[in-house]
């Protein structure tokens, strides 16, 4: 019998924030698919080489685990943490000093042993460069103030700086990288309607 998993639903409140006011979340210790880089995310290569390894690795997973252990579920939205070894780089948008984490969110019974597995599988039908710096860890983030975000991201400044403001109104200081969840496809979404969850961690 298919197990059907929803983990979207499960972790609700982190994937579908308000998007009239500001929230803060406790983020618990979850497992990613991850990737490092840097570099202008709209013309680096190592960017399109990125997403496009985390993708073909979740979805040999998500197949490979259904056939497995009999469990079905849908392959999460793509995230990225950013920053940028100067971040007024980051904040006045000199995209090409960017550094950043893409990463897609695995469910809990996926092991090593199956993200190797998976790798070699997609390796061997995709070749694609990207395979090659993947790495599978856990990552914390903890306490964090987030919103949901409609429009073209790189309209997101303005949002942002309320973000960050709305924390330092609650007594906290920026900790931890800013961190973006892609709900839309681009390729087919109308930009105005383009959904990001905005996230900052904090500590008080």
């Amino acid at each position: 019998m298919l197990t059907k998993l929803d983990l979207k639903k499960t972790f609700k409140t982190l994937y579908n924030p308000s998007a009239k006011e500001f929230s803060v979340v406790d983020v618990p210790a979850m497992n990613f698919l991850m990737i490092d880089g840097a570099g202008d995310p709209n013309t680096a290569t190592a960017y399109k080489e990125a997403v496009e390894a985390l993708y073909a690795a979740s979805y040999t997973l998500k197949f490979a685990i259904k056939k497995q252990l009999g469990v079905d579920y849908p392959v999460m939205p793509l995230q990225g943490l950013w920053w940028a070894d100067d971040m007024k780089d980051f904040l006045t948008g000199r995209r090409e000093d960017w550094r950043w984490t893409m990463m897609i969110m695995q469910p809990e019974m996926i092991t090593l042993a199956h993200v190797d597995a998976a790798i070699k599988d997609a390796q061997a039908k995709k070749g694609l460069p990207g395979l090659a710096r993947l790495r599978f860890e856990p990552f914390t983030e903890g306490l964090a103030a987030q919103i949901m975000y409609f429009g073209l991201y790189r309209d997101e400044g303005p949002t942002i700086a309320r973000l960050h403001e709305f924390i330092a109104v609650e007594g906290g200081a920026l900790s931890g990288k800013h961190h973006e969840i892609y709900l839309s496809d681009p390729r087919k979404t109308a930009p105005d309607k383009l959904k990001t969850v905005i996230r900052q961690p904090f500590r008080r």
